[in-house]
């Protein structure tokens, strides 16, 4: 089918949960205007529809592979779409003024990606790399690194990575063994040889960009064991010269490409570095200060993984709903009429179609929240930073599950048909699933929601957003209850519950908090239509979409409450060596 950038959902939730135009009212954002806005939303619409959403099957039939010459071949069309990208500004929106960015709100930026991720997947993961590539530089590089790099990252012409994972570490980027060895004499003093193999590193290789810039976690000969003696590089493919020319290519490789279950077109790339001994990087900030980094790569990086959940569960939202207002089938149930009807009119199609919109928006609305909270904690608001901080996490796992959800019910809406790949809807499904795993798994999100940002002001962060849903959602007794189920149990677990009983109950304490603030700016979207102009259909289907999510969603999530305080005592009763012979 046909796809549709979700423009007019977009703007709403950049309106009432992102409060876009409080935001344009500070001098920093101040070219957020409500045309601004819209111009890119409208933008990114046409280019997303027009030449990336044409080439999402192709690639997934086509997928990456490495030619004869050792260089990473991606479907055709893929680099003309990329560079339709770069030529229309769309990679320095939220880069840095000093640099050649437009300065725009992250939420802006957000927007963008989520709409490129819903036309073109893996087409769309290679400029979210380098935006979270552009953040860390920004942040911990030196001036003169800055200067080499960020204006060519910033206008997309170079695109940059992230290289943590290793074979034997997986998750443990503390376990990782790439080497980097300062040298000391000669033109490349003060830089490091490195030494190493990467997995998993997404468009590690490719030829749709002059340069690829690569950030690499590796560990100096005398450095502390585990993450305190990790430390961040740049690694280039070519070496940048003093006048910012491309010089020699660098020493590093692509070894293989990975065969994967979902985005094909996007090369997940073995990489090899130093294997001539001859790999030069330059040290981001000091030594063993790599993990302050990469913690501004991975934490950008999260919220982008969350909006695909998001932007894949808008795509198979889509197709659901189109083929349930063409598919005839059956009459329905107790009509004298036997003639068959379309499957929207079936109760449990209606189900499915009304739980995925609700879920669909319910994750804009959280995604948004957050982007609107972390753009306040850029103009230096304390408070909404620390908030924010804490919404990464719920964004991150519980729209990629989301995602997951959604995916799956497009397929079942299908019937048979969805099983079929020429229908599309199976390879939503295949590519969102990636999703709850890198960038940190859900598992390793909630843990950190309850073993770091639980413990933010010894609760206080967390209980003040919980609270202040509970007080301005009084009115509508399953999202105040709901939130008042999650500060009990975020009041035991700071209370009475050890360690292992926090982390046994962290998956569905995140999952009742994400669905808390999800219902609440839902509920804030279902109030604003009577006080505002909506776009488009929003005032006739947003309050039945909060509703919905009232009535079901939120009582899902409050049934959690008893599991997440049952402690962790069940899951270790049994040996492992009785789980696995049985």
């Amino acid at each position: 089918m046909t796809f549709k950038a979700a423009a007019d959902d977009q703007e709403f939730a950049l309106r009432v949960c992102a409060g876009i135009d409080e935001l344009a009212a500070s001098n920093r954002f101040a070219s957020a205007t409500p045309d601004l806005v819209r111009a890119i939303l409208d933008g990114v619409a046409s280019l997303a529809e027009g030449k990336w959403a044409p080439l999402n099957r192709i690639g997934d039939v086509e997928g990456a592979h490495i030619g004869k010459d050792g260089k990473v071949v991606l479907p055709d069309g893929f680099r003309e779409a990329y560079q339709a990208y770069v030529e229309g500004g769309w990679n320095s929106l939220y880069g840095p003024v000093e640099y050649g960015g437009q300065g725009l709100p992250m939420s802006l930026a957000v927007c963008v990606l989520e709409t490129l991720a819903s036309s073109n997947m893996a087409l769309s993961l290679n400029p979210m790399l380098s935006v979270g590539a552009i953040a860390a530089l920004h942040h911990h590089g030196s001036e003169a690194q800055k200067e080499k790099y960020l204006h060519k990252l910033v206008s997309g012409e170079w695109c940059g990575t992230m290289n943590l994972t290793e074979p034997q570490a997986g998750s443990d980027v503390g376990a990782l063994r790439t080497s980097a060895v300062r040298i000391e004499d000669g033109p490349n003093a003060g830089k490091y040889l490195i030494s190493g193999q990467k997995i998993y590193i997404t468009w590690g290789e490719h030829e749709v960009a002059d340069n690829i810039v690569h950030l690499l976690l590796a560990r100096t000969p005398d450095a502390p064991a585990g993450s305190r003696g990790i430390s961040l590089f740049i690694v280039p493919k070519y070496h940048v010269n003093e006048d910012g020319s491309l010089g020699a290519r660098n020493d590093l490789r692509v070894v293989s490409l990975e065969h994967k279950l979902g985005i094909k077109a996007s090369p997940t790339c073995v990489m090899s570095y130093g294997d001539e001994g001859q790999c030069i990087g330059e040290i981001v900030g000091d030594e063993n200060a790599g993990l302050r980094a990469m913690f501004t790569m991975m934490n950008d990086a999260r919220v982008h993984v969350g909006t695909q959940g998001l932007a894949l569960a808008e795509r198979a939202a889509q197709a659901a709903k189109s083929y349930a207002v063409e598919r005839v089938q059956s009459a329905r149930a107790g009509a004298p009429d036997k003639t068959p009807v379309l499957i929207i009119e079936h109760p449990d199609v209606r189900r499915m179609v009304l739980r995925i919109r609700a879920l669909v928006e319910g994750g804009r609305a959280l995604v948004y929240y957050a982007c609107g909270q972390l753009d306040r904690g850029a103009l230096g608001d304390a408070e909404a930073q620390a908030r924010g901080e804490v919404l990464v996490p719920l964004v991150k796992s519980w729209c990629t599950d989301m995602g997951v959800e959604v995916t799956s019910l497009a397929v079942q809406i299908h019937g048979g048909m969805g099983f079929i790949e020429e229908t599309g809807v199976a390879q939503h499904y295949r590519d969102v699933r990636i999703t709850p795993i890198y960038e940190g798994t859900n598992g390793i999100q909630a843990a950190d929601l309850v073993g770091r940002k639980l413990g933010m002001e010894n609760g206080g962060v967390v209980k003040a957003l919980l609270a202040q849903i509970a007080r301005e959602s009084s009115e509508d007794a399953a999202i105040s209850g709901l939130a008042r189920d999650c500060l009990d149990v975020a009041d035991w677990m700071l209370s009475q519950a050890r360690l292992d009983d926090k982390l046994a109950a962290s998956v569905a304490f995140q999952k009742m908090c994400a669905v808390a603030v999800a219902g609440w700016q839902l509920m804030r979207q279902a109030h604003a239509v009577a006080q505002r102009d909506a776009p488009g259909t929003i005032a006739a289907t947003k309050p039945l979409v909060s509703a919905y999510f009232r009535d079901h969603l939120a009582p899902e999530a409050a049934g959690l409450k008893t599991s997440a305080m049952t402690g962790a005592a069940l899951l270790y009763d049994l040996d492992p060596a009785v789980l696995t012979s049985a």
